[in-house]
């Protein structure tokens, strides 16, 4: 199986402008990601996905690949997409630019569920959430049926335990999705659904259509960098390890 890990990034971020260009540890934020996604093993070649030419830059002095792309897109699926389209990888994996922690063994996980069953369209992975997470509407939950794949994502929290006292595990998701490149392209081209609406969660659109996403379960969660407060929190785990 060839296997491509994209990361899409763009400067138009709306809370932290020039994101991926932000200083951590004496980097731009994309380098962290990029080279964490560089030491997964199943993937052949990790890609920036953008359409800003001096992210595009950045990415090329550093030596990466980078891919430029439409600034037209309404979200790093649809940009993914547009790069897929002149690839014959048979699967995409979407590294999110702004998840700097991410750990090269998540990346892993997520392909292996595509790897070993031919029948599964996408993957995904979470994790346990902690008891302050439960109820922030901007960590995004997920209940999965007994094979492991997503019955609904939500910003609220699910389950609900309607008795105190039920034993319940409320999972994280974490934004990181392996494709298969053909329902990559197909998942681009619909149109939004309801409830990917009402939550502003695009991944039900895929849900609300009928196909799985089947996730796979790890320990270990990561932060995606959207404030301030994320960002710091990054600058000051990295500036501790000796990388790059």
């Amino acid at each position: 199986m060839d296997v491509i890990g994209m990361i899409p990034a763009r400067l138009a971020a709306v809370r932290l402008p020039n994101k991926p260009l932000l200083d951590i540890a004496g980097k731009p934020m994309i380098w962290w990601v990029w080279h964490h996604a560089k030491q997964a093993q199943t993937l052949r070649e990790v890609m920036v996905v953008t359409p800003d030419e001096e992210i595009a830059e950045v990415v090329r002095a550093f030596g990466g690949v980078a891919v430029m792309t439409s600034p037209r897109h309404r979200s790093g699926t649809e940009r993914l997409a547009e790069a897929a389209q002149a690839l014959s990888a048979d699967i995409i994996v979407n590294i999110q630019g702004d998840e700097p922690l991410m750990p090269p063994g998540h990346i892993d996980a997520v392909v292996r569920p595509l790897l070993e069953d031919p029948t599964l369209s996408m993957s995904s992975l979470m994790c346990p959430a902690t008891d302050e997470e439960k109820d922030k509407p901007s960590v995004v939950k997920v209940v999965v049926d007994r094979q492991g794949n997503a019955l609904y994502f939500s910003r609220s929290r699910i389950p609900y335990p309607r008795e105190p006292s039920a034993p319940t595990v409320t999972y994280k998701h974490l934004g990181i999705y392996a494709y298969r490149r053909d329902f990559l392209l197909q998942y681009a081209a619909m149109e939004p659904t309801p409830l990917e609406q009402m939550e502003m969660l695009e991944q039900l659109r895929v849900l609300e259509n009928g196909y799985r996403i089947r996730m796979v379960r790890v320990e270990q969660s990561s932060i995606g960098v959207d404030t301030e407060e994320d960002l710091e929190r990054v600058r000051a785990i990295l500036s501790q390890r000796r990388e790059g």
